[in-house]
């Protein structure tokens, strides 16, 4: 079995400014586009973890807490929260900030589970992720509820 890896290595930031073409007739981002932001985040930290290529298996329960308008700033951070054989979960927060208030508020937060590829697109193993922080242990230590919700939506899409 490969050695277990920090959740920090994969843990991926980066900030984005709210501009007019990303909002929609009230003046607030698209939740596409934070969508667009939450994946390709996701991906990062994903390869970061794994060493490989990845792809999207599917987003878990997106939930849009607050708006961010024109102008906002939003801070997008990605961490590994758990792994499977070759997937990964992933959990991606958003947060926008007023730039001239300084007000932070959270805008969005997603699980988001990528499955690690190899050189002739096939899934291939990852290795396990181990938290450091209290936060980190409590997204860990909670993983396998939210797997066994996955799996049994799976079922019922497929029964």
């Amino acid at each position: 079995m490969a050695e277990a890896i920090p959740m920090s290595r994969s843990r991926t930031k980066t900030t984005k400014l709210v501009m007019p073409p990303d909002t929609n007739h009230h003046g607030t981002i698209f939740g596409g586009q934070v969508l667009a932001y939450l994946d390709e985040m996701s991906a990062i930290a994903a390869s970061k973890h794994a060493g490989a290529a990845v792809v999207t298996a599917s987003v878990d329960s997106v939930d849009f807490v607050s708006p961010a308008r024109v102008g906002d700033v939003l801070e997008i951070e990605a961490v590994v929260s758990s792994t499977g054989r070759t997937s990964m979960e992933v959990f991606v927060q958003v947060h926008s900030v007023d730039i001239v208030t300084g007000a932070r508020k959270l805008t969005t937060e997603s699980f988001v589970t990528m499955v690690a590829m190899d050189e002739e697109n096939k899934p291939t193993p990852v290795s396990p992720v181990y938290p450091e922080t209290k936060a980190e242990k409590a997204l860990f230590d909670k993983a396998p509820a939210r797997r066994a919700n996955r799996r049994e939506r799976q079922l019922i899409k497929h029964s």
